[in-house]
C-alpha cells in the first residue's frame, strides 16, 4: 500500500468520522472521534471503513465509537431499520416491540435508545423497567403477542462487548434472507441519517413516549412456563449455583422454590450482576476456570451437582461427581444434551413428538429418537434453526432441542436456548436418578450400550489479535481438504450438512469408519471451531469405549496438524 493510498483512505475516514460525530449522542465518543480527527489518527481508517455486520445473531462487538462498534448511534440506526423492515416486509404498520436488556455497563442506556428509535419511526416500544434474562424476553414476545423483541446483551462475551439480539413475533431469531434485508435497510437509513437522526433525537428527549413494562411480570410468566416443563415429581436434590455475575440468579432461585426444590447453594461472589465479571477471566461456563467456584462449593458442601448459567442465562452448565469419585467434573454439552433428551423422551408419549439438534451436536440423539419412534431434525448451528421446527412443523409436538455449546430448549414456550428452564429440568432429571439409585455415568453407559459409543472432542482456536485469520485458515482448509483422517478414507466432503442443509460457511467431512469432522468459523466471536465425533458399536461396552478413545486420539492428532 502506497503512502498516497493510505492518505486517501485517511481523508475518506476523516470525512466519515466528522459526519458520524454530528449525530453521535455520546459526548465521550464524540470527544474521542474529534481527537482522532485532529491528530489525523490512522485508527480512523479501521473505525470508519465499513460497518459491524448485522447477521442472524444480530449484532455483537466491543463498545466504542464508530460504525464498527456497539454504541448508541448504531443501536438507533439498527432499531429504526428493524421497524422499517417490519413495515415494508411484514406489513405491520405500528409494530409493538419489546425491549429487554442485561446488566452490562451500557445495556440500559442502549435499550432506551432502541425504545426511542422504535417510537420515532412508527412503532410502540415496551421497554423493560429492569434488567432481565434473555429467555425471559424470548418468552414474553409470545405472551405479549408482540411483533418483535430486542434484547441488548452480549451473552457470554467479554466485559468490553455488547450486542443486539432480535426475535420476531413467532419467538424465533432471524434466518437468511431476512438478515440481509435488514442489513440493507440499516445501510440505507444510516446513509440518510440527516433525515432520520433529528426525529430519533426528539423521541429520546421525550422519554415518556415509550411504555415501561414490568420485567418482574415477564419473569413471572416465564417462571410459570419453566415449572410447567417439569415432567416428574422428583425434587430431592442439593445443587450449587452461579449466574456468572449475570442476570439469571434471582430468576433461577425463584423458579427452584416454585417448583418445590430446595434453594440452590449460591456462589455468593458471583451472584449479584456485575458488568466487570471480576472473578472470571471469561464469563462463559464452558471456558476453563469459569465454573470452578460453583464446583468448589459443591465439593465443600457435599452437593449432588453444580449448576451455572452464562451472564444472560440462556446457557446451562452442569457438573457432577466424577466417575471415580475424585471431585466433580463438568458434563460436556453433548453429554448433558443426550441425558436431557433421554429424560424428556422417557417421560412424554406420542408418535407426533419431534426433537432437534444442530449438525455439530452428537448423532446419538438421532439414534435415541429412532429407537423411541420420534422424529429428529438436524439443523444448522444456532437456535434460530434448532427451534424452527416449532413453527415449521406445527402438527408435531416439539419436546426437546439442543446444541453442544450448552444450549437446551425444552418444549415450545421459549423458542431459543433457555438456561433457566434447562436448570429446572436438569435438577429434576438428577433427582430422579438419585431416587432410582443410579449415577449420571451409569445412565450414559446404558445409552451407549443401546445406541453406540459416541465420543466427541471440540477444538477452538481464538484469533483475538487478528480476527481476519479465521477466514484465511478456513479458506485454506476448504480449498485443500484431507482425503484421509486417521487412516480412514474421507467418503463425503462439502459444506456443512453435506448438501442437506441451507448453505453456511464451513467444511463437513465424513469418513468410511463413521467419523465426522466439522470445521466452521464462530458466528459471534473471532474463533475457528472444530467438532469431532467417532462412533463405535461393539457388544462389549468397555472394548467399544477403548476403541473409540483410540480412534478419537488419532483423529484429533490429524485435525490438529490440518489446522496449523
Amino acid at each position: 500500500m502506497t503512502e498516497r493510498t493510505v492518505g486517501d483512505q485517511l481523508e475518506l475516514a476523516v470525512e466519515a468520522a466528522q459526519r458520524w460525530a454530528m449525530f453521535d449522542p455520546s459526548p465521550v465518543h464524540r470527544s474521542a472521534i474529534d481527537l482522532m480527527v485532529d491528530d489525523r489518527d490512522l485508527r480512523l481508517i479501521d473505525l470508519f471503513s465499513g460497518r459491524i455486520r448485522f447477521g442472524t445473531a444480530g449484532l455483537r462487538a466491543a463498545v466504542g465509537p464508530g460504525p464498527q462498534h456497539m454504541n448508541e448511534l448504531v443501536v438507533r440506526q439498527t432499531t429504526a431499520a428493524v421497524v422499517q423492515w417490519l413495515h415494508t416486509h411484514r406489513s405491520i404498520w405500528e409494530p409493538r416491540v419489546l425491549i429487554g436488556f442485561d446488566a452490562r455497563r451500557d445495556s440500559a442506556e442502549f435499550a432506551m435508545h432502541a425504545a426511542a428509535a422504535v417510537q420515532a419511526v412508527g412503532g410502540v416500544a415496551l421497554l423493560a423497567d429492569a434488567h432481565t434474562a434473555t429467555p425471559v424476553v424470548a418468552h414474553a414476545v409470545l405472551e405479549e403477542n408482540a411483533d418483535a423483541a430486542v434484547v441488548i446483551t452480549a451473552s457470554h462475551n467479554p466485559a468490553a462487548d455488547n450486542g443486539f439480539k432480535l426475535y420476531l413475533g413467532d419467538g424465533l431469531q432471524l434466518v437468511s434472507p431476512d438478515d440481509a434485508a435488514i442489513a440493507s435497510d440499516i445501510n440505507r437509513i444510516a446513509s440518510d441519517w440527516r433525515t432520520w437522526g433529528p426525529i430519533v433525537d426528539d423521541a429520546y428527549a421525550e422519554r415518556e413516549l415509550w411504555q415501561r413494562s414490568s420485567a418482574s411480570a415477564w419473569t413471572q410468566g416465564h417462571r410459570a412456563a419453566a415449572v410447567a416443563a417439569l415432567l416428574t415429581s422428583a425434587r430431592t436434590l442439593s445443587v450449587t449455583y452461579s449466574p456468572m455475575h449475570g442476570v439469571g440468579g434471582l430468576a433461577v432461585v425463584a423458579a427452584f422454590r416454585e417448583a418445590g426444590f430446595a434453594d440452590p447453594l449460591i456462589v455468593n461472589e458471583q451472584f449479584d450482576p456485575d458488568p466487570d465479571f471480576p472473578t472470571v477471566a471469561f464469563p462463559n461456563p464452558e471456558e476453563p476456570g469459569a465454573f470452578d467456584a460453583a464446583v468448589a462449593l459443591a465439593v465443600e458442601e457435599g452437593a449432588d451437582a453444580a449448576l451455572a448459567n452464562d451472564p444472560d442465562a440462556d446457557r446451562l452448565a452442569v457438573a457432577v461427581p466424577a466417575r471415580n469419585g475424585d471431585g466433580f467434573v463438568p458434563l460436556s454439552g453433548n453429554e448433558l444434551g443426550v441425558l436431557l433428551a433421554d429424560h424428556v423422551l422417557s417421560n412424554t408419549t406420542g408418535a407426533g413428538r419431534v426433537v432437534a439438534r444442530s449438525v455439530v451436536s452428537s448423532r446419538q440423539l438421532d439414534a435415541m429418537a429412532a429407537s423411541a419412534g420420534v422424529a429428529c431434525r438436524v439443523t444448522l448451528t444456532g437456535f434460530k434453526w434448532v427451534a424452527r421446527p416449532i413453527v415449521a412443523e406445527p402438527t408435531l409436538q416439539y419436546v426437546f432441542g439442543y446444541e453442544e455449546a450448552i444450549g437446551y430448549c425444552i418444549g415450545d414456550r421459549v423458542r431459543d436456548k433457555d438456561g433457566i428452564t434447562a436448570a429446572l429440568v436438569a435438577a429434576e432429571m438428577l433427582a430422579e436418578m438419585k431416587e432410582l439409585g443410579i449415577t449420571v455415568w451409569q445412565r450414559l453407559d446404558r445409552l451407549a450400550e443401546a445406541h453406540g459409543v459416541h465420543a466427541n472432542h471440540p477444538i477452538s482456536i481464538r484469533f483475538d489479535e487478528n480476527p481476519t485469520q479465521v477466514n484465511v485458515l478456513m479458506e485454506k482448509i476448504r480449498s485443500d481438504p484431507p482425503t484421509k483422517i486417521s487412516g480412514s478414507a474421507v467418503v463425503a466432503s462439502g459444506p456443512i450438512g453435506l448438501g442437506e442443509l441451507p448453505p453456511s460457511d464451513g467444511l463437513h467431512l465424513l469418513t468410511a469408519d463413521d467419523t465426522q469432522v466439522l470445521i466452521r468459523p464462530s458466528g459471534t466471536e473471532p474463533k475457528l471451531k472444530v467438532y469431532i465425533e467417532v462412533v463405535e458399536r461393539q457388544p462389549d461396552l468397555a472394548q467399544a469405549k477403548a476403541t473409540a478413545s483410540k480412534r478419537l486420539a488419532g483423529v484429533v492428532a490429524d485435525v490438529t496438524t490440518l489446522l496449523r
